[in-house]
């Protein structure tokens, strides 16, 4: 029986039983090496390897290019398992020609040996058996960060090829895989002295139809995380696509988190308020959990919390972040009743309050980690919950004591979120007797649709009156409303929620969309399925978009998040050749169509909606059947939120930076 046939018999055996996981673990937040033997038996296997290709999405989350990346991720996590083992210092991940990723490690080399379960190389049974790996209770690791085993395999199933290559310290081992069917048994090919694995894969087009590329700066920013996260460990990236530019970066901190909180805020230009970046960690009695949080504040009105469990960050947070949230609320209030910054009559601080300008990392390193869903977004751990809280109220409160001049300056903020709040609750019920932000009553200028079934509707934010009148009789009366906007609204980076409530702009906006903003967000009071933005393709059109997604990303991000904003793309040309008209939506298609029109032809180009009558509005903007839009997305929260706070905040040099850097991308630019 050769080695395919005995993978099919495992899977046919292994399909519904599941292996027990050890429970006797143990953790490192200092790194020390994992003294049990790492051997072909450490590798156990859970289960076969089918569902992958039918069902990719369950495994990295997409198809598209954030489920592209995340195959690297996979790889690199391996390596950062061996890191946090103790037996890798080094990682190199490099973009070869053709889209093409090659991962090395100096760790101890994945296992060559024969798996006795199975009979198959150690090796093998990792990259062709679903739930393999040495994280199952077998002592090859205290932590994992991969997707509990499966990320080899997952990566192998979802290429075109992979190929690996093991040094052993004595012998070098290669092995080539097919979307996930073995080519060769794995041979000797060499001989070497030094330890290591190496993976070379190229992501399988029939999986990822919509691109194959990656991005260099998306991987960039994920190895940096990585570096920040295991502090000493060295991580280079390479991009060798184009061989007379080759783009390199080199991540080593051994500051760990603390120099992550460092970077956020030289990074975004953003002032800090005291001078120490406080840090505190801790393991558990039984030395199965550590905790590492590192947090400082700064002068913006904006937080950024982050959280990591096993070096995956998990967007939706979980137990780590609730007992962080919960323990900061409390210790905050605390201080201020002990130290007399809160009088008897005055209402506590609210969470909000205490986390205003904010940068915090929390991370933790448990080994039986309990995430919610294979993607790994949230952390489910209840006793993380209890540690953390436990942490931060013991360790935050003896820093507060010994640093007041810190605790004056951190609580200062505090209280003017506090009183902004305040301030921003009496506007609302102000607006809302003037204007009711949660009644029938909506605003003048909205030309609302008829159907009252949010499923259906959409509404478009149109930039001046004139673009807005034509929207409104040009629209689908039925199930499209219309909201002209005329001039500059508030940029919101600037601004503290009270300043928002009352603004002319943005009050119309809010009362439309009926759903509130901030903490009285309610996306299930949503009006409208679709919110789409259209403006002129100008630069004051771009303002006005990036003012609005401002707003939306600081103020209703759960609209970002579920996909209900978009942007609508009018066209720049019209092209009429006799009674016949043509539209096109760049300097691209227009010299396109132009190429394949013969005779004379009458170009006029777009300077604004408003030049638009509501039949060409209707035909080229609006008319869901032949309309193109581009649908906002939170694929990087992060990403977004830095961008942001660049674009829209005070300092220029930074901003000056971001578009001497992106300028090469801009098209149709219009001054």
């Amino acid at each position: 029986m050769d080695n395919k046939e005995k993978i099919e018999e495992i899977i046919e055996k292994m399909e519904d039983k599941a292996f027990e996981i050890d429970e006797s673990v143990e953790d490192a937040a200092v790194i020390t090496k994992v003294e049990q033997e790492y051997g072909a038996d450490e590798i156990q296997v859970l289960e076969g390897l089918e569902a992958v290709r039918k069902r990719p999405g369950m495994y990295i989350g997409s198809t598209g290019p954030r489920g592209l990346h995340h195959l690297v991720y996979e790889i690199v996590d391996n390596s950062i398992d061996e890191a946090l083992a103790g037996y890798c210092s080094k990682i190199d991940v490099v973009i070869e020609k053709g889209d093409i990723i090659r991962v090395t490690d100096n760790g101890r080399g994945i296992p060559v040996g024969v798996n006795s379960k199975t009979g198959l190389p150690a090796v093998t049974v990792v990259f062709t058996v679903l739930h393999a790996g040495g994280k199952f209770g077998g002592g090859g690791y205290k932590v994992s960060g991969g997707l509990h085993g499966v990320g080899a395999s997952v990566v192998n199933a979802l290429s075109e090829w992979l190929e690996v290559k093991v040094c052993d310290g004595e012998d070098v081992y290669f092995q080539r895989y097919e979307r996930g069917r073995i080519i060769n048994e794995l041979e000797k090919i060499g001989k070497s002295d030094v330890k290591g694995t190496e993976v070379r894969f190229k992501a399988d087009p029939e999986i990822f139809k919509e691109t194959t590329v990656y991005e260099y700066d998306i991987l960039e920013r994920r190895l940096r995380e990585q570096a920040f996260l295991n502090a000493g460990v060295h991580i280079e990236l390479r991009d060798e696509r184009d061989e007379d530019n080759i783009i390199k970066n080199n991540f080593m901190y051994e500051g760990g988190i603390k120099s992550f909180v460092e970077y956020i805020h030289k990074k975004r230009s953003l002032e800090v308020i005291h001078p120490d970046i406080i840090y505190f960690s801790a393991r558990n009695k039984d030395d199965t959990i550590s905790v590492e949080i590192a947090m400082q504040y700064n002068d913006s009105y904006n937080e950024n919390l982050l959280t990591f469990a096993n070096n995956i960050h998990t967007t939706d947070g979980g137990t780590h972040e609730e007992g962080f949230k919960r323990a900061l609320t409390y210790v905050m209030n605390d201080y201020a009743r002990k130290f007399g910054k809160l009088k008897d009559n005055d209402k506590n601080l609210s969470g909000e309050d205490v986390r205003e300008g904010l940068t915090a990392i929390i991370s933790v390193k448990l080994k039986e980690a309990q995430f919610e869903g294979q993607t790994k977004a949230k952390l489910g751990n209840t006793e993380v919950r209890t540690m953390v809280d436990k942490l931060v109220r013991d360790k935050l409160m003896t820093y507060l004591e010994e640093n007041p001049s810190a605790a004056r300056i951190i609580f200062d903020k505090a209280l003017a979120s506090s009183r902004a709040r305040e301030a921003a609750r009496k506007a609302r019920e102000q607006a809302r007797r003037k204007t009711p932000l949660e009644s029938a009553q909506l605003p003048g200028k909205l030309a609302d649709c008829q159907s009252k079934d949010p499923s259906e509707t959409e509404i478009f934010i149109v930039e001046g009156d004139s673009a807005g009148g034509s929207a409104k009789n040009g629209r689908d009366r039925r199930i499209q409303a219309i909201l002209p906007l005329w001039g500059k609204m508030l940029n919101v980076e600037k601004a503290r929620i009270d300043k928002v409530y009352g603004n002319d702009k943005l009050t119309p906006v809010i009362t439309a969309l009926g759903t509130g903003i901030g903490e009285d967000f309610d996306i299930t009071k949503l009006r409208y399925d679709k919110v789409i933005i259209m403006a002129d393709a100008d630069v004051d059109g771009s303002h006005i978009r990036t003012l609005l997604l401002t707003f939306f990303f600081r103020y209703m991000r759960p609209l970002i998040e579920a996909g209900h904003v978009y942007i609508a793309q009018p066209p720049l040309y019209r092209i009429t050749k006799g009674k016949e008209h043509r539209y096109a939506y760049s300097d691209a298609q227009r010299d396109q169509m132009l190429a394949s029109i013969e005779g004379k032809t009458e170009i006029q180009r777009y300077k604004g909606l408003g030049e638009m009558d509501k039949e060409q509005l209707w035909e080229t903007t609006m008319d869901p059947e032949n309309r193109i839009m581009l649908r906002v997305e939170m694929s990087d929260a992060e990403a977004a939120d830095e961008t942001f706070t660049i674009l829209m905040g005070d300092k220029v040099e930074p901003r000056r930076e971001f578009i001497e850097q992106n300028a090469k991308y801009v098209q149709n630019l219009d001054v």
